[in-house]
Order: structure tokens, then sequence, then C-alpha cells
């Protein structure tokens, strides 16, 4: 029936192989098929009916199968991706106990580290980090030399890194040093190695990058390469901080 017909994405989603934003790429690629022929962004599908394929290998949904959301202390040295045909080290290897396939929420680069959270719930992994919610992540960055207060300004109010304004970041000096500076950073956006983009532009060198909060969860002092479940409380603050991102930027649209 069609009403049991929901977008291929969020099966794909469901499943675990990928978060909604990242599976819509593969269907564009022309990387998944249903019933043997290709895909296309709004086509539907009945998860537990149709044949569907990606990159090869085929969606297999447990009706009622648990949902995992947890928090893993991403060490340096481990690429945010489930497999690399290159051999290196991956984040599934520090989750592989974990009896579900699980896909990361967001990135961090392999020489960076700190809080990732990982899922196989399509939805929360969408609330999170789709471009529209802005939802803010928090940084400990270590930069050489020290800082000006005139890169300071410019780290706060936007930096032009290929060719595009980042948006304004909230940014205060932890501790200053002759010939170096620790900063906590926080973005509402997270584009490709953003922050030691733009402390390249400014002539700053990013010696270490820790990212200790997304939205109000904090890593605290989970140990680099540990994982813990996500606790329930943390779970409502999440959900409630999602909806006030959202309800914000629904406010925003209409102003327009």
């Amino acid at each position: 029936m069609e009403n049991e017909k929901i977008r291929i994405q969020k099966i794909i989603a469901d499943a675990g192989i990928a978060s909604r934003r990242k599976a819509e790429e593969l269907i564009e690629r022309g990387a998944v098929t249903v019933n043997g022929r290709r895909a296309k962004l709004g086509d539907k599908a009945d998860p537990f009916r149709d044949k569907i394929n990606v990159a090869g290998r085929d969606i297999v949904l447990q009706k009622n199968a648990k949902k995992y959301y947890i928090m893993l202390h991403k060490p340096r040295g481990f690429i945010t991706t489930m497999n690399d045909e290159g051999g290196r080290k991956c984040v599934a290897e520090l989750v592989d106990d974990i009896p579900a396939r699980l896909f990361p929420v967001g990135r961090l680069d392999r020489e960076s580290e700190g809080l990732l959270l990982m899922t196989n719930d399509g939805e929360f992994a969408n609330m999170i980090s789709h471009p529209s919610t802005h939802f803010p992540k928090t940084y400990r960055v270590t930069v050489h030399p020290a800082i000006t207060d005139d890169q300071l300004t410019r780290l706060t109010t936007g930096v032009v890194i290929e060719g595009r304004m980042s948006m304004p970041a909230s940014v205060r000096v932890i501790n200053a040093e002759q010939n170096r500076t620790v900063l906590e950073i926080v973005l509402e956006e997270g584009r490709n190695r953003q922050i030691r983009k733009m402390c390249e532009a400014l002539g700053l060198e990013t010696a270490r990058l820790k990212r200790t909060a997304v939205g109000p969860v904090r890593l605290g002092m989970l140990q680099p390469g540990k994982w813990r479940e996500l606790t329930a409380e943390e779970m409502k603050s999440i959900a409630a901080y999602g909806k006030k991102l959202r309800a914000k930027a629904g406010g925003k649209k209409s102003k327009g």
C-alpha cells in the first residue's frame, strides 16, 4: 500500500548506513537502486518489501530495532567514517562491540579529537547536522603563535575561506602565553576543517583541536577511544535544544 512507503533517504538513515544528508548525496550520485532501478531524490519505497541497494549492499531493516545514541571520545589519528579502502584507522573500530550499524553525526578530521555523536537513528542525526538548525559545537583550540586582538576580532566576526565568509563565532581566550594561545570557539556551522582554515587564513597554526560539546551535551571526563550511551537527561536536553533552534530558524524565515 502507498501509505507504507517512505522516502528512500529515510530508509537508508534508519538502516544505519548513513545520515539522511549523506543518503541524499548517495542517491544523487546514482549509488542507490530500488528493485534494480536507479533511485531519484523524492522516490519512496516500502523498506520491508522492496529491494533497496546502496553501493552494492542490500538494506535489511529489522522492525522495532533498538536505537543507539552514543558519545565517543574520538582520538587523534582516526578518520570519521565506518570503513576506509586505504586501511586507515576508522571510528568504526572503536564501537565494534555495539550490536548495530552506527554512523557518525557530523565529522571530526583525522588530526582532531573529542566528542563525536554516533547513532543508527536518521531523524536524530538530521536534527543535529542539518545546516538550517545551526546546532552549535564547542571546541578547545590551541594556536601558534600568540593571537592578536585583530585576529581575535576577525575570528569572531567571520573569515573568508574558500571564497565565502564564515558565520560569526563565539571566541574567548582560555590561556595566553608568549607563543601560544588556547581558545574556546563555538561554531554554528560545520564546513569541512573550518576552524583550521579560519586560523590558517589569519596566519595562525592550529596545534591542537578538541571538540568539547555538541549543543548542551559535554564530553566531560570520557577518555580517548571510549564511548558511552547518552543519558535520558542528555536526550531530553538535545530534543529541547533542537526544538528551540528550529523555532528560532522558523521565526527568522517568517520575518524575511
